[in-house]
């Protein structure tokens, strides 16, 4: 039998980390791959400011803020003082029929914080009336919060005698989640859930969007709504950039076309801001690009800065009403976790950080030096593209990446990455300094030129 490690010990045991391992081997089901995995994972003993410190002994710069969620880094004092704090007041209480101070300010801070514009939209659309996103249900995570959303579109629509409103309308290349709605807007042919073809529900895809604005195919969107807009209850795209459907960034004016659309035909829009909100792409929330209000926005990921899951979808006072006013009388939905005390209450301390406006220097310094970095890699063989948007760098290859190799690259040059397909890419949490953004710069560079 394995001796434990003594009271307060960080380090495991002699041997210890083989036996993790093996054990990790034999149980543990590991996201997007088989059981057991096609190769050994590394093993994290700790984390602190922007390093991972492996078992081993190395550390290892992150280059991913742990799914574009860590955007303070790790182990940051304000962040480890309000989990610490709420925790001895309380962990968890149910949200059905109780509240509790942390979710009441976090969701009135997000109210705050959400994108506003003025005007208003023609009457009998539950897309009319409001001129911010005033309210807020709280969700266990970003693929939860898309769910809810498409809930509050389709019951929404139902309430405003709409009920053949019950179909979805995007552009492909698009990822919003892995539970089965929203897988069901993911990319159909190329993305990673085309194994569901048939199973999950038919939705309504147009060409994804070009880099620069195009005029036939901003018209190409409105054919698309006026063409299906006595069948679809909701538009629902990623903002300016398409994340784990292929990192591709878009003119933020095609949110301004799908915006006057949507209204035109009384459609709700949808926002899936869980991987560009909160400061990733150089401004608090993608929509701000266009200068747009959506009606229901979900975010999540970054929102705790990456301590622990919670994600929110936003809506505006007329969906809420046309819901609240209907058949059931209310959103059918409620997590067990809901409005979790210790999530909202770090959320609140990772919002008071972003309020500070610190991050949109330490998003752009970041920006220019990927680019600066990054740039020299296009034209090299086998590169495809290269592009930075806010403190985001992809490098785009013109093969499928060899994740095995790309990633032991990385790690060699003293780098976290995870590529996927043909990319390569980085999104580093807000803290990394210049040398750290050089050190990401190399294990990219390494990981997209290996073999």
């Amino acid at each position: 039998m394995t001796t434990p490690p003594p009271p307060g010990s960080t380090s495991p045991p002699a041997g210890g980390s083989g036996r993790l391992l093996a054990l990790d081997r034999a149980h543990v089901w590991h996201p997007y791959g088989p059981m057991p995995g096609r190769s050994e994972p590394y093993l994290v003993e700790s984390a602190s400011g922007v390093r991972l410190k492996l078992a081993d002994g190395r550390e290892l710069v992150d280059g991913m803020s742990s799914w574009w969620a860590a955007i303070h880094g790790y182990r940051h004092p304000v962040l480890d003082e309000a989990l610490i704090e709420q925790s001895r007041r309380m962990s968890h209480v149910m949200f059905g029929g109780l509240t509790h101070e942390p979710a009441i300010e976090l969701a009135a801070e997000l109210v705050e914080l959400a994108p506003r514009a003025g005007g208003s939209a023609s009457s009998g659309s539950a897309s009319s009336g409001a001129p911010g996103l005033e309210h807020v249900f709280l969700c266990d995570s970003g693929s939860v919060s898309v769910e809810v959303a498409f809930k509050m579109a389709l019951q929404a629509q139902r309430a405003l005698g709409h009920p053949g409103r019950r179909r979805l309308a995007t552009w492909r290349g698009g990822y919003h989640g892995d539970t089965f709605h929203p897988m069901s807007v993911c990319d159909p042919d190329g993305g990673m859930h085309s194994l569901w073809s048939g199973v999950l529900p038919a939705q309504v895809f147009v060409d994804a969007p070009p880099v620069e604005f195009d005029e036939a195919y901003a018209e190409k969107l409105v054919e698309m709504i006026a063409r299906h807009s006595g069948e679809i209850a909701a538009v629902v795209v990623e903002p300016v950039v398409q994340g784990a459907g292929g990192m591709r960034f878009h003119d933020p004016r095609y949110l301004r076309v799908l915006r006057e659309a949507t209204e035109a035909y009384g459609i709700l829009l949808i926002f899936d801001e869980i991987a560009t909100g909160f400061g990733r792409t150089g401004k608090l929330f993608a929509a701000e690009h266009a200068g747009v209000v959506p009606d229901i926005m979900c975010v999540g990921k970054a929102l705790t800065g990456g301590y622990l899951t919670l994600a929110a979808a936003l809506c505006t006072t007329a969906v809420a009403e046309a819901i609240s006013g209907g058949a059931g009388g209310g959103l059918m939905h409620g997590p067990t976790f809901m409005g979790n005390p210790l999530a909202c209450a770090v959320a609140r301390a990772s919002l008071r950080l972003l309020r500070d406006g610190a991050w949109v220097d330490q998003v752009r310094l970041i920006g220019n030096g990927l680019r600066d970095g990054l740039e020299p890699l296009r034209g090299r063989p086998g590169v495809a593209d290269v592009r930075v948007l806010g403190a985001m760098g992809v490098v785009q290859l013109d093969h499928d990446v060899d994740m095995h190799a790309a990633t032991a690259a990385a790690v060699a040059e003293g780098v976290w990455l995870r590529p996927f397909r043909d990319l390569v890419y980085t999104m580093p949490p807000y803290v990394t300094g210049a040398e750290d953004v050089a050190r990401i710069v190399a294990g990219v560079a390494a990981a997209a030129t290996v073999g």
